[in-house]
Formats: structure tokens, C-alpha cells, sequence
């Protein structure tokens, strides 16, 4: 199959004119100075339904015939691809099904309902939906709309490299998360083709959450494999193997594929959310998770695409701790003492000494293995960094105290 030529791209975005919002780019002065050279944010997480998904969904929609739609779209998904193709169904006037597992988001749910979609909940994991609906598509003849393994997938995701190349023309390094492979296939084929029309290169660089990388070693092996995953907050680009479309592409296109840990994704979250005021959702997040892990070597201007901003509340309050924690800023602390008056004064006596301040207390005489004698004080502290942590645990030492760091 041949790559999608330049002037695929641009007949895409004329296509999605009046479906996908032009995002805005936003220069981040936090993370130049980390990467010491511009870096630019691309805010998708600001396009309608609130991701990148609604631009291939609505691509590939866009070209079936008026026999394929009058029989009805479905497709399978726990979040983003659901409502992208849920809302690029209802603009298009295609009836559409989606199936989804229980355990789905609420907020994602609802979205995907409000936009006009029958939804329907089984099994809990996306695989069960992923068999459901290509099971739907053979009975009753609905078009089965993959989430990225379609050559029109594809184009429909790169016209967002067309907007980021126009937004920042001298751009020299792009930062793409990567899932199943769509959104970067499409991103590197479009801007590298447009950089091509000007005589330029621009570096793609793919990154993935570590307990779900199958790109490294499917690049290595010179074909998509199947990986083992493990839990990851980026749950949006946990995909075991790569698309057959995108991975012919990013095989000959991307120049380099890094991964990101979960403590580093926290981190970037709420880098974003402090100084950058935006809300993206963790598989949105990857590409600055990169930048401040060391993992990205600065040639110039770069962009990071902020790819979704779909994050539930309750996952976004777990996170903002977690991220708290990996940056040195929060932790939990448990400290044996005797039982008998004034100990937990002095512990708080040291503390305001040391300059943290206590965010939650527990004072317990329950406990596996405590003695008749003993109590276990259990703290949640707020504190500046690695260094400052480290000096309060230095305090407490120096006191005669034990204490020991809880995992958050």
C-alpha cells in the first residue's frame, strides 16, 4: 500500500471544514526552559469531543457511499473513538452503535449517549465489545469503524499535522503519543510531506506508556507483534499490537520511539495543570511526559500534541496525588510511637520545623503486630520537592523517630 500523498491530507481537511475544530497551539515558557529550546503545545484536547478521534471517524464516514450509510456505522471503544464516532455519525446523519464495556467512565458514557449513538454495555474489558461489534457488522451489515487500523483513519488524523505545521512553520521535532498507530501515522505523513514541499525535515518522535509498548519491539522485529500489557493510567494508547496501516507508515517515517513510566505521565499532568492550565487526560499527556523525563534531545522548535482531554474526575483527583508524590511533593508517612503523652505534639512540633504541613492525621492503637504498649501515627504531608522530602525525613530521624514512606 502507498503512503497517503500530500494531497490526501489536504483534501482530508477540506472534508472535516465544518466537523473538527482548528486547535490552538500555545507556547509553554515552563517546559522551553526545561527542554531549552521553544516548545509549543498542540490543544487537542480543545477539539470537539475532545480528542483527535473525531477527525479520522469523520473522515472515513465521510467517504462511504449512501448505501453503506443508510445501513449504520458501529464500532467498539471505552472512551474517545466511541464519541468521535458518535458525534461524526450525528453530523453526518449515519445511525450508529457503539459498544462499550461496564466499567466505562461515566462522563464518557453519557457523552457518547448525547450524541446520539445506541449504546451497548457488555463484558469488562474493550475486548468483549471489540468481538461484539464486528459480530453486529457481519449480521447486520453496519460498517465497522476501526479505531486506527484504515488507511482513511489515518488521513482523516493527519490533516491535525497539516494545522501544526501552518501554526508553527519552523517546527524542527513533533511529539506524538502512540496507541494502535493512527494518529501518528497521519501526523508524520502529513507534516513530513508538507515539510518536503518547502525543502525542510521535521523530526517525529512516537512515544508510549512502558506497560504497554508494543511499537519498540515490533520495529525491531520489522512487523507488528502482540505484547504483553500491564495496568497503565494511559489507558487511551494501551494497545497490544500495532495497526497493519499505520505501522507500514511509522516504520518508514518516525525517527524515534521512546516510553514514559506512569510516575512520569503524573508528573506531566500536573505540569499541565499547574502551568500550562490545561486538562488532558493521561495518553494526552505522554509527549511532555517525555520532555521532562530526559527522554527528548532539544534541535529546535517542538511541539507536543496534547491529544485528549477526556480524563474522569475521580481518575484526575487519583492522578494529581500520584503525580504529587513523583514529584517530591506529597507523601504518606508511618511512624511508630510509644504510647504516652505529648509524642504526637512533638512529631508535629518537628514537622512545622522541617516546613511541611500536614495535610491528614490518623492516630491508631489498631495494627497487625503492634505491642499493648505502642501506637501507629500515620501522616499525609505536603512538602517542595525531593530535597525538602528528604530533609523531613532527616528531621524526624535526628528526633529518635522511624519513620517510614508509604507507597501513595
Amino acid at each position: 500500500m502507498t503512503h497517503p500523498t500530500l494531497a490526501e491530507f489536504e483534501d482530508a481537511a477540506a472534508a472535516l471544514s465544518d466537523v473538527a475544530l482548528r486547535t490552538p497551539v500555545d507556547l509553554s515558557e515552563h517546559l522551553s526552559e526545561v527542554l531549552g529550546t521553544p516548545v509549543y503545545l498542540k490543544l487537542e484536547n480543545m477539539q470537539r469531543t475532545g480528542s483527535f478521534k473525531i477527525r479520522g471517524a469523520a473522515y472515513r464516514m465521510s467517504r462511504l457511499t449512501a448505501e453503506e450509510r443508510a445501513r449504520g456505522v458501529v464500532a467498539a471503544s471505552a472512551g474517545n473513538h466511541a464519541q468521535g464516532v458518535a458525534r461524526a455519525a450525528q453530523k453526518l446523519g449515519i445511525p450508529a452503535t457503539i459498544f462499550m464495556p461496564l466499567g466505562v467512565p461515566v462522563p464518557k458514557l453519557l457523552a457518547t449517549k448525547g450524541y446520539g449513538a445506541d449504546v451497548v454495555l457488555e463484558g469488562d474489558t474493550v475486548e468483549t465489545p471489540l468481538r461484539l461489534a464486528a459480530e453486529f457488522a457481519e449480521r447486520t451489515g453496519a460498517v465497522l469503524i476501526h479505531p486506527f487500523d484504515h488507511r482513511d483513519i489515518v488521513i482523516g488524523q493527519g490533516t491535525l499535522g497539516l494545522e501544526l505545521y501552518d501554526e508553527v512553520p519552523d517546527v524542527e521535532t513533533v511529539l506524538v503519543g502512540i496507541g494502535g498507530g493512527g494518529l501518528i501515522a497521519g501526523v508524520a505523513g502529513a507534516i513530513k510531506a508538507r515539510a518536503a514541499a518547502d525543502g525542510r525535515t521535521v523530526r517525529v518522535i512516537g512515544v508510549q506508556a512502558e506497560n504497554a509498548a508494543a511499537y519498540p519491539s515490533s520495529l525491531t522485529a520489522g512487523e507488528p507483534l502482540t505484547v504483553e500489557t500491564t495496568p497503565t493510567i494511559a489507558d487511551g494508547i494501551a494497545v497490544a499490537r500495532p495497526g497493519d496501516v499505520p505501522f507500514d507508515i511509522i516504520r518508514d517515517l518516525v525517527d524515534e520511539v521512546v516510553t514514559v513510566s506512569d510516575d512520569d505521565i503524573a508528573r506531566a499532568l500536573l505540569v499541565l495543570l499547574e502551568r500550562a492550565k490545561q486538562v488532558v487526560e493521561p495518553a494526552g499527556a505522554v509527549g511532555v511526559a517525555a520532555i521532562l523525563a530526559g527522554k527528548v534531545t532539544p534541535t529546535g522548535p517542538t511541539v507536543s500534541i496534547l491529544s485528549g482531554g477526556n480524563i474522569d474526575p475521580l481518575l484526575l483527583q487519583r492522578v494529581v496525588a500520584h503525580g504529587l508524590a513523583a514529584s517530591g511533593r506529597y507523601m504518606s508517612l508511618q511512624i511508630p510511637l510509644p504510647d504516652r503523652p505529648g509524642q504526637l505534639a512533638r512529631v508535629s512540633e518537628l514537622l512545622a520545623i522541617a516546613g511541611a504541613n500536614v495535610i491528614e492525621v490518623l492516630h491508631t492503637r489498631h495494627g497487625q503486630g503492634l505491642q499493648i504498649s505502642d501506637v501507629i501515627l500515620q501522616l499525609s504531608v505536603e512538602t517542595r520537592g525531593e530535597e525538602h522530602r528528604a530533609q523531613v525525613i532527616e528531621v524526624l530521624e535526628g528526633a529518635g523517630f522511624e519513620p517510614r514512606v508509604m507507597p501513595d
